[in-house]
């Protein structure tokens, strides 16, 4: 009994902020999931909080993407989002316009009403083109990322 529960406890607290990195290190992606448990029905939101590499700017054009990979328990209004979807402030920096990150990503979303229960792992990537103006290059590149969360079927009942 002892080790049903702290098995997945463990699990969701190991995935509560694993971040993504992209194989140079540009850019690095903290995801979670609020709420963390989640009901049918329920919504929520998907917070990314975004760093880039100093001296590095992620540009807006072309598009900023984030991508989720399917999944049967959460519905998102859109399949991907983009910068201007998420408002994500444009930024200049010493004459090339950039992306700022000081504010985390905020994405919705509904858990399925056929959602099962358990723990379940969001994963996903965003698809960003970053640029060094003091080193003169562009690159484009991909940053994975996933989030832990739990659903259950139905609401807790609590007695007073």
């Amino acid at each position: 009994m002892r080790r049903t529960i702290v098995f997945p406890l463990l699990f969701m607290a190991a995935g509560l902020v694993f971040g993504g990195q992209s194989r140079d290190g540009i850019v690095k992606v903290e995801a979670g999931v609020n709420p963390l448990r989640l009901v049918r029905g329920e919504e929520g939101k998907i917070i990314l909080k975004i760093t880039v590499k100093n001296g590095i700017v992620v540009s807006p054009q072309p598009s900023f993407i984030i991508e989720f990979e399917p999944n049967d328990t959460l519905v998102f209004p859109k399949p991907f989002y983009t910068a201007s979807d998420l408002n994500v402030d444009i930024v200049d920096d010493k004459g090339r316009e950039g992306l700022s990150f000081k504010k985390p990503l905020e994405i919705p979303f509904t858990v399925a009403p056929k959602a099962s229960r358990g723990v379940h792992v969001l994963q996903g990537k965003v698809k960003f083109y970053a640029i060094s103006k003091s080193e003169g290059w562009c690159l484009k590149s991909t940053t994975r990322f996933r989030a832990t969360y739990s659903t259950r079927t139905g609401p807790v009942k609590i007695q007073l």
